[in-house]
């Protein structure tokens, strides 16, 4: 592919620098001449100006679009023509371009998309990953962008490549859209949006075999943990409910335009076949209340004042009014630990509890260590806890009318 650059006072800084093993600067691949002339990492070390660092990071994303549509010179000349100088990614919108065409394969082979799948791609941007996914087994694919620009350019790349029948772009947030039908999700997603996101793949009544998702490090490290490692949490202990997580590779924030300040990591995500018997509202709110202090025991937990006051009037509600099911429930946040009513916080507030006498009180104390006790708990961490033992407290508790929502 032929690419025709400008020379600019920037171009001819960069003639006279050599790259490091004769590296391209966005994909860390072997370069020929050509992508030695285009200014290296280095130059971002305050060698320039701001004028100039402006520059370089505007044809670092117009350098994204061109070196890695691999398939076709068609399609680069397609993504070239969708950016203009105008262009820009927004960091704090957690936009940046996955470049290494490697790790964009390596995605694509790990989503192990199989004859007649339809894929949802969450966040397409230039289409670096999409151009993969088309060119897949998959019969479709629908790619749900946010930005008209990045909606532009996705759909002229599909177009060049002759595969615009194939892609389907949702133009919204991935967030609120409903989803059409489908067999495999493949995203690299804004870091912001992660915990709503797969709370909507895993509680919003999809149907689909495997999301591959891009995630950063921590928050993926957070979400693969195990009962006793440091790191486990009520996202881990949420998402495990319902599905099985495994880790699959790491991702170097050099590969991305613009860099981000952390690195990646891609993770599979895989739904049981068989849903657990739980009330996935009281469920989410019991973890809430767990885990907002999982470093203290369960008796510690569930003897706070607070604690037992909140308890008391969800309980007295729910016998009043009937609970079930999960409508009402919000799903945007697997991983807040507190809520708005404060259930979960070390507070040993007053009485909130409307018309709770003292004997009440008592009796209802006694309930819950009483379910403690029935379930061996009390002595026991909630970091420490596989999910069969806190569903065995949780049963524990909803069978003495101890209710969490």
């Amino acid at each position: 592919m032929e690419v025709t650059q400008h020379q600019s006072p920037l171009d001819k800084q960069a003639h006279s620098v050599r790259l490091p093993g004769n590296r391209h600067p966005l994909s860390n691949e072997p370069t020929t001449n050509q992508y030695q002339q285009f200014p290296p990492r280095l130059a971002l070390s305050g060698h320039m100006n701001r004028a100039a660092s402006a520059l370089w990071a505007r044809r670092a994303v117009r350098q994204a679009f061109l070196y890695t549509t691999t398939s076709s010179p068609e399609a680069a000349t397609a993504a070239s023509e969708a950016w203009d100088g105008r262009f820009r990614l927004h960091k704090p919108r957690g936009q940046h371009l996955l470049t290494n065409p490697r790790v964009l394969d390596g995605i694509a082979r790990r989503a192990a998309i199989i004859p007649g799948d339809a894929v949802l791609e969450v966040g397409p941007g230039t289409g670096n990953l999409t151009e993969r996914l088309l060119a897949s087994a998959a019969s479709r694919v629908a790619a749900v962008e946010i930005d008209p620009r990045m909606v532009e350019a996705v759909t002229a790349r599909a177009a060049a490549l002759g595969l615009a029948d194939k892609l389907t772009v949702i133009a919204g947030d991935a967030v609120e859209v409903e989803f059409p039908e489908f067999d495999v999700c493949v995203a690299n997603i804004p870091y912001g949006i992660s915990s709503p996101l797969i709370a909507k793949l895993l509680f919003g009544a999809y149907r689909f075999r495997t999301a591959t998702l891009l995630l950063q490090k921590e928050f993926a490290r957070r979400l693969v943990a195990t009962p006793g490692d440091g790191e486990y949490n009520r996202l881990a202990a949420n998402v495990r409910l319902v599905a099985d997580v495994k880790l699959l590779m790491d991702v170097s924030k050099r590969d991305f335009v613009p860099m981000p300040r952390v690195d990646s990591s891609l993770v599979e995500i895989r739904p049981r076949a068989a849903a657990p018997g739980v009330d996935l509202g009281e469920w989410l709110a019991f973890t809430r209340a767990c885990f907002g202090q999982k470093n203290k025991t369960l008796g510690a937990i569930f003897k706070q004042k607070r604690m037992v006051m909140e308890l008391f009037g969800r309980s007295r509600r729910a016998e009043e009014h009937g609970s079930g099911g999960t409508g009402g429930i919000s799903l945007g946040a697997l991983d807040d630990d507190t809520d708005e009513d404060g259930c979960g916080k070390d507070d040993n507030g007053g009485n909130r509890a409307v018309g709770c006498s003292e004997e009440e009180l008592a009796a209802f104390k006694k309930r819950i260590a009483g379910a403690l006790e029935s379930a061996e708990l009390a002595s026991m961490r909630p970091s420490k806890l596989s999910n069969d033992e806190l569903l065995r407290l949780l049963r524990q508790f909803n069978e003495r009318g101890v209710r969490f929502r």
